[in-house]
């Protein structure tokens, strides 16, 4: 029998917004905030949000595919962060802030180039795309205080100004495949 348990691994800002939608959506096992692609090994988030590390701040999401597909974790994924701008997501500045796919064998790969091209071919945005497609790399959790933040800190003043906005909207946009 086949597993349907996968894994795919996203960059897009600041991974509190992610990580809070991704664990409302059906299908979605766990979603983990953490770090990839850069050239430290461990990182901590201090030195990562120093910009010196070369890592993007990710959420890794463990889903079943039976429940989810890829494709849709990656609709949903471009709708909450802007994959025009580089290396930021509104005041988030640096590299660790950029746009990407990890993507964990050649399937996904392939699915991610698509979608990019769809959404340049429907001209969905106005400025040009530049989310990465990188192959997997090592994966580092986050600090604990990290997993489920929005969750577990929704006063914070960043969640109040920026998560809770781009969870509405998502939520609203997605109701049907709300857990």
């Amino acid at each position: 029998m086949t597993s349907t348990i996968e894994k795919a691994t996203l960059a897009g800002g600041c991974f509190w917004c992610i990580e809070a939608a991704f664990n409302s959506l059906q299908g979605i096992i766990k979603a983990e905030s953490g770090y990839m692609g850069g050239h430290v090994d461990a990182p901590t988030y201090k030195a990562v949000c120093e910009g010196n590390t070369g890592h993007a701040e990710v959420v890794q999401l463990t889903y079943d595919s039976s429940k989810i597909s890829y494709r849709d974790i990656l609709e949903v994924f471009f709708t909450l962060h802007d994959p025009t701008q580089l290396n930021r997501q509104g005041n988030d500045i640096g590299t660790q802030y950029r746009s990407a796919i990890f993507y964990h064998n050649d399937e996904q790969k392939v699915i991610a180039a698509n979608i990019i091209n769809e959404l340049i071919d429907s001209k969905t945005f106005s400025a040009p795309i530049v989310t990465e497609i990188n192959a997997l790399s090592t994966f580092y959790c986050g600090e604990e205080y990290h997993q489920e933040y929005f969750k577990n800190n929704p006063e914070n003043q960043y969640c109040q100004a920026v998560v809770s906005p781009k969870l509405a909207k998502f939520r609203k946009t997605f109701v049907e495949k709300l857990k």
